[in-house]
């Protein structure tokens, strides 16, 4: 999607978080309707069944009738789309929505073409009744048949125009990149080049320490609580825009440059599992420490370099052209001879080959063995280029 920033005026505001609610309203109605719906009753009414509900209830209800018929449709076609991942295996079961919450509304048909170009940097979309709402050009507005408005939770107001741009073209080189990521170093490249995701500030690390501790000292649902959590929201906000910001430079940088790009297959959502409590076989009831503070801290890190995201835009930039590697063992296999051993990764950031003496960047001679695909299993399934029975050979003065 392309997402531009909206600017609207406090009367336009508080129109939109009225179509965000009505939205809202329809999608918990017909969730209820839905989860509420037993075998005695026929089959579960579908989007058309729906929206002839959804027509006598406006007729009805002045409030729900002045809000826009095409917020309020799109919200049950997005339900009944919701309904269908689910029974497709594809996405869990919708679940209600919440005031404050995945604020957010989408508009179709003519109304969605409704853009008007003020100046070089700003241009104004139509957006039912709301009115002409301001928007920054940060790049050209594409020829979108809807788009979607949403809040996120700093309160600033966006909108997406729903248009797949088309992949990025290769050099046409035949050039192999390998990208190893990690936590201190967020992408390696097989090429050498350290990729360093920018990261917060100690100056505001600290003050959200702080506003985190003035958030637990306040009264949950008060004023106070509620300017605390916005305050914390707009410094997530700023963290999250740049690491997308990076992510999306690195990944056209690397669809641009090479023509095939291999990176480690991780499983990032498992990774980022709270490890299981160790109970204490002397002591019923009591735990063990299982490293769940240090866990916290890796999760963290990963959090914050985008591991997931980064390959996701990467296959969308340049489909078919990315390829996973096996992680196993790349870290710890020499890159010249193909020798794998622990003792091969002395620290994070140095490697040295216990065979030939090999020294290099740890996660840059991660990166050449992930381009080479050269990922090796516990059982060496894989040939290397050194015989699996020599030993390590020392140096020795000429």
């Amino acid at each position: 999607m392309s997402r531009f920033r909206l600017y609207p005026t406090s009367t336009q505001r508080a129109a939109l978080l009225e179509q965000c609610a009505h939205a809202r309203f329809v999608w918990n109605l017909a969730l209820e309707q839905w989860s509420m719906w037993t075998r005695d009753k026929g089959p579960v009414p579908g989007f058309a069944g729906q929206c002839r509900q959804l027509t006598e209830a406006r007729a009805e209800f002045a409030w729900l009738r002045a809000g826009s018929q095409t917020v309020q449709q799109q919200a049950l076609r997005d339900f009944d789309q919701a309904v269908k991942n689910f029974f497709g295996g594809t996405h869990r079961r919708p679940t209600w929505r919440k005031a404050g919450r995945r604020l957010g509304f989408r508009i179709v048909g003519r109304q969605a073409t409704q853009i008007r170009k003020l100046s070089r940097k700003w241009a104004a979309a139509n957006i039912p009744k709301v009115g002409w709402v301001r928007l920054r050009l940060s790049r050209a507005v594409p020829a979108a048949k809807s788009y979607r408005v949403t809040c996120d939770s700093a309160g600033h107001w966006h909108i997406a125009f729903a248009v797949v741009p088309p992949p990025i073209p290769g050099p046409g080189t035949d050039d192999t990149v390998g990208v190893d990521r990690g936590v201190t170093v967020a992408a390696a490249l097989s090429t050498g080049e350290l990729l360093v995701c920018p990261a917060s500030s100690k100056a505001s690390l600290a003050r959200r320490k702080n506003l985190q501790r003035r958030l637990s000292r306040s009264r949950r649902g008060s004023r106070r609580s509620q300017k605390v959590k916005a305050t914390i929201a707009k410094i997530d906000g700023h963290d999250r825009n740049r690491r997308k910001d990076w992510v999306e430079k690195t990944s056209t940088n690397l669809a641009r440059r090479f023509d095939l790009i291999r990176v480690e297959d991780l499983r990032v959502g498992q990774m980022l599992r709270r490890p299981r409590p160790k109970e204490a076989p002397d002591q019923p009831g009591s735990f063990l420490p299982n490293g769940r503070r240090a866990k916290a801290g890796l999760h963290r890190g990963i959090l914050a370099n985008g591991w997931a995201l980064l390959v996701q835009r990467l296959e969308d930039k340049a489909p078919g052209r990315v390829q996973k590697v096996p992680a196993a063992y790349t870290s710890q296999t020499c890159s010249a001879c193909g020798y794998c051993a622990r003792e091969n990764r002395k620290s994070q950031a140095v490697f040295q080959c216990a065979a030939c003496w090999h020294q290099a960047n740890a996660d840059v001679n991660a990166a050449i063995n992930i381009a080479a695909g050269r990922a090796v299993s516990a059982r060496r399934e894989t040939p290397v280029r050194v015989s699996l029975k020599r030993e390590p050979q020392l140096t020795t003065s000429a």
